[in-house]
């Protein structure tokens, strides 16, 4: 599968340029509004991430709309659909392990952003420049559910209150990141792109202060200590001391994560006009000649 993404990015970047290379006009137009698609990684910061991590590799995908206002600055609606997980299991240090706590999570982000490019665009789309580095920043919303498994099942953790706490499993975030955008053909450009999330949650994981006494649901006292042997009898240590009021987590930093894409941009038909409600519509071809009194044909 990996090695159909090279393929699968080549043919959407050249397809485009194959339907319209019968047409002139069809490059000569000018068009302003750009389909942005792409896929990536997604990488999870917080109490459940091994320190030092840079970049782990779970899937990402993501499509937007994209519109220049001026010749360096464009603004930018997408939508991103990933995945985050954590482990203690994979920690490198040993009360990590004994804690046990692990977790992971289907996400969808929506944001607004606006980027600054480094070079400006020529007075036609298509007379961009070939490459460009751009910055950008925004808001957005990130939709999370973090679960964790049970005998072969997986739960929702928010609904148990492994922490005897409610949280909201959406929250706003900040995107902030640079991208490299290089021209492919008049209408495509492929774009390389990392972005970092900054979250209003200490939650992702759903770790974050500390360990409350165990209730009456056996699930919830199981999530809430995995490897302790009064809520595991599969447990194979009694190492663990964390009792109710101990620290379970770092409530002092909120969890990130960060999305690293590659992205096919194509340049619409479509140019931003009115259409009595304001809506898009398509440019046309207007007819450059006209005829004479003569019956020749006379230039507009």
């Amino acid at each position: 599968m990996r090695g159909l993404l090279p393929v699968l990015l080549i043919a959407i970047s050249v397809l485009p340029e194959l339907t319209n290379a019968q047409s002139f006009f069809a490059v000569r137009r000018e068009r302003t509004l750009i389909l942005t698609a792409g896929t990536g990684s997604s990488t999870y910061y917080g109490e459940l991430s091994n320190p030092g991590t840079t970049i782990k590799f779970q899937p990402n995908l993501n499509v937007g709309l994209q519109r220049y206002v001026s010749p360096r600055i464009s603004v930018r609606g997408e939508l991103n659909w990933f995945s985050l997980e954590g482990s203690d299991a994979q920690a490198n240090s040993a009360s990590r392990k004994v804690r046990g706590l692990s977790f992971h999570s289907s996400c969808f982000e929506i944001s607004a952003t606006g980027a600054i490019n480094l070079y400006a665009n020529g007075n036609r789309y298509y007379r961009r420049p070939g490459l460009d580095v751009y910055a950008f920043t925004g808001i957005g919303l990130l939709y999370f559910n973090p679960k964790a498994d049970y005998k072969g099942k997986s739960y929702s953790l928010e609904p148990l209150h492994t922490e005897g706490v409610s949280y909201s499993r959406v929250v706003p975030v900040i995107p902030v990141g640079l991208g490299v955008r290089i021209k492919t053909g008049p209408n495509t450009n492929i774009v390389f792109e990392g972005g970092y999330r900054k979250t209003f949650t200490d939650y992702l994981d759903d770790v974050s202060s500390k360990y409350i006494a165990p209730g009456t649901d056996p699930i919830a006292n199981y999530f809430e200590n995995p490897n302790n042997p009064l809520y595991n009898p599969a447990a194979t240590t009694d190492l663990n001391n964390y009792k109710a009021g101990s620290k379970r987590g770092n409530p002092t930093n909120t969890d990130s994560y960060f999305l690293l894409n590659v992205k096919v941009e194509y340049y619409l038909p479509f140019t931003q006009g009115r259409n009595g409600n304001g809506l898009l519509k398509r440019s046309r071809n207007k007819s450059m000649y006209r005829y004479n009194k003569r019956g020749g044909l006379k230039r507009r």
